[in-house]
Protein backbone atom coordinates (compact mmCIF):
# COMPACT_ATOMS: atom_id res chain seq x y z
CA UNK A 1 0.00 0.00 0.00
CA UNK A 2 1.18 3.48 -1.08
CA UNK A 3 0.96 4.75 2.62
CA UNK A 4 3.34 2.33 4.27
CA UNK A 5 5.91 3.33 1.64
CA UNK A 6 5.36 6.67 2.53
CA UNK A 7 5.10 7.10 5.98
CA UNK A 8 9.04 6.60 5.99
CA UNK A 9 9.53 9.55 3.43
CA UNK A 10 7.51 11.43 5.74
CA UNK A 11 9.61 10.90 8.94
CA UNK A 12 13.20 11.81 6.66
CA UNK A 13 11.39 15.22 5.71
CA UNK A 14 10.06 16.06 9.52
CA UNK A 15 13.92 15.08 10.33
CA UNK A 16 15.53 17.31 8.37
CA UNK A 17 16.44 20.09 10.58
CA UNK A 18 18.85 21.95 8.05
CA UNK A 19 15.18 23.18 6.12
CA UNK A 20 12.72 25.48 7.69
CA UNK A 21 9.39 24.11 8.98
CA UNK A 22 7.80 26.00 6.18
CA UNK A 23 9.82 23.80 3.67
CA UNK A 24 9.66 20.68 5.28
CA UNK A 25 5.87 21.52 5.64
CA UNK A 26 6.20 21.73 1.80
CA UNK A 27 7.71 18.94 0.97
CA UNK A 28 5.46 16.92 2.71
CA UNK A 29 2.84 18.80 0.78
CA UNK A 30 4.84 17.95 -2.60
CA UNK A 31 5.13 14.54 -1.16
CA UNK A 32 1.18 13.49 -0.86
CA UNK A 33 -0.04 15.23 -3.93
CA UNK A 34 2.87 13.11 -6.16
CA UNK A 35 2.50 10.08 -4.82
CA UNK A 36 -1.17 9.89 -4.37
CA UNK A 37 -3.69 10.50 -7.63
CA UNK A 38 -6.24 11.60 -5.84
CA UNK A 39 -4.84 14.57 -3.04
CA UNK A 40 -5.10 17.30 -6.25
CA UNK A 41 -4.80 20.10 -3.88
CA UNK A 42 -2.52 19.69 -0.77
CA UNK A 43 -2.06 22.20 2.39
CA UNK A 44 -1.52 23.25 5.40
CA UNK A 45 -3.55 26.21 7.69
CA UNK A 46 -2.53 27.11 10.95
CA UNK A 47 -4.34 29.18 13.62
CA UNK A 48 -3.53 33.07 13.52
CA UNK A 49 -2.17 33.67 17.06
CA UNK A 50 -5.23 34.08 19.25
CA UNK A 51 -7.73 35.05 16.25
CA UNK A 52 -10.41 32.59 15.67
CA UNK A 53 -9.24 32.28 12.27
CA UNK A 54 -6.87 29.90 10.41
CA UNK A 55 -3.98 31.29 8.13
CA UNK A 56 -2.58 29.42 4.86
CA UNK A 57 0.78 27.74 5.24
CA UNK A 58 2.72 26.21 2.80
CA UNK A 59 0.40 24.32 -0.23
CA UNK A 60 0.94 22.63 -3.65
CA UNK A 61 -1.97 22.82 -6.13
CA UNK A 62 -4.24 25.30 -7.88
CA UNK A 63 -3.62 29.15 -6.06
CA UNK A 64 -6.77 29.65 -3.32
CA UNK A 65 -8.46 32.97 -2.53
CA UNK A 66 -8.94 31.78 0.90
CA UNK A 67 -5.78 32.53 2.74
CA UNK A 68 -7.78 33.35 5.77
CA UNK A 69 -10.96 31.18 6.92
CA UNK A 70 -12.42 32.12 10.24
CA UNK A 71 -13.49 29.39 12.56
CA UNK A 72 -16.95 27.56 11.75
CA UNK A 73 -16.62 28.67 8.32
CA UNK A 74 -16.19 26.13 5.44
CA UNK A 75 -14.57 22.63 6.21
CA UNK A 76 -11.44 23.76 7.83
CA UNK A 77 -12.97 26.22 9.87
CA UNK A 78 -15.49 23.68 11.39
CA UNK A 79 -12.30 21.28 12.21
CA UNK A 80 -10.72 24.12 13.72
CA UNK A 81 -14.12 24.26 16.75
CA UNK A 82 -14.58 20.14 16.32
CA UNK A 83 -10.98 19.28 16.98
CA UNK A 84 -12.51 16.27 14.83
CA UNK A 85 -11.28 15.03 11.72
CA UNK A 86 -13.91 15.48 8.55
CA UNK A 87 -14.58 13.86 5.59
CA UNK A 88 -16.59 14.74 2.60
CA UNK A 89 -17.36 12.34 0.01
CA UNK A 90 -19.08 14.98 -2.14
CA UNK A 91 -18.33 18.80 -1.81
CA UNK A 92 -21.69 19.86 -3.30
CA UNK A 93 -23.86 18.21 -0.29
CA UNK A 94 -22.29 20.77 1.84
CA UNK A 95 -23.86 24.06 2.89
CA UNK A 96 -21.32 25.40 4.52
CA UNK A 97 -18.35 24.30 1.77
CA UNK A 98 -16.07 27.28 0.58
CA UNK A 99 -15.79 26.24 -2.90
CA UNK A 100 -12.16 27.04 -3.73
CA UNK A 101 -12.12 25.22 -7.53
CA UNK A 102 -15.46 23.85 -9.74
CA UNK A 103 -13.01 20.61 -10.08
CA UNK A 104 -13.41 19.66 -6.43
CA UNK A 105 -15.41 16.72 -5.39
CA UNK A 106 -14.38 16.08 -2.24
CA UNK A 107 -12.92 17.24 0.74
CA UNK A 108 -10.46 15.53 3.97
CA UNK A 109 -9.23 17.89 6.98
CA UNK A 110 -7.54 16.51 9.60
CA UNK A 111 -6.40 18.60 13.26
CA UNK A 112 -2.63 18.90 14.24
CA UNK A 113 -2.27 18.66 17.96
CA UNK A 114 0.20 20.26 20.21
CA UNK A 115 0.12 19.69 23.38
CA UNK A 116 -3.54 18.84 23.13
CA UNK A 117 -4.17 22.24 21.35
CA UNK A 118 -5.62 21.86 18.02
CA UNK A 119 -3.09 24.42 16.34
CA UNK A 120 -4.10 23.58 12.72
CA UNK A 121 -4.87 20.89 9.95
CA UNK A 122 -4.01 18.92 6.74
CA UNK A 123 -6.45 20.01 3.75
CA UNK A 124 -6.67 17.90 1.07
CA UNK A 125 -8.94 18.37 -1.69
CA UNK A 126 -9.70 15.63 -4.54
CA UNK A 127 -11.04 16.08 -8.22
CA UNK A 128 -12.03 12.27 -7.46
CA UNK A 129 -15.82 12.17 -5.99
CA UNK A 130 -15.56 9.98 -2.59
CA UNK A 131 -11.93 8.79 -2.72
CA UNK A 132 -11.33 9.06 0.56
CA UNK A 133 -11.04 6.26 2.90
CA UNK A 134 -10.41 5.25 6.58
CA UNK A 135 -6.95 4.45 5.44
CA UNK A 136 -6.49 7.80 4.36
CA UNK A 137 -7.83 8.98 7.71
CA UNK A 138 -5.17 6.96 9.84
CA UNK A 139 -2.43 8.17 7.44
CA UNK A 140 -3.09 11.65 7.54
CA UNK A 141 -3.69 11.27 11.54
CA UNK A 142 0.24 9.94 10.91
CA UNK A 143 1.15 12.78 9.02
CA UNK A 144 -0.15 14.93 11.44
CA UNK A 145 1.33 13.58 14.58
CA UNK A 146 4.95 14.13 12.90
CA UNK A 147 4.37 17.75 11.42
CA UNK A 148 3.56 18.61 15.29
CA UNK A 149 6.45 17.47 16.63
CA UNK A 150 7.98 20.20 14.36
CA UNK A 151 5.65 23.28 15.03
Amino acid sequence: MIFEQLKPKVETIISNNSKSVDERLLAICQLLEQHIEYYNWVGFYFRNGNKEELVLGPYVGEPTDHTVIPFGKGICGQVAVSNENFVVPDVSSQDNYIACSITVKAEIVIPIFVNGKNIGQIDIDSNTPDPFTEADERFLEFVCKNVSEIL
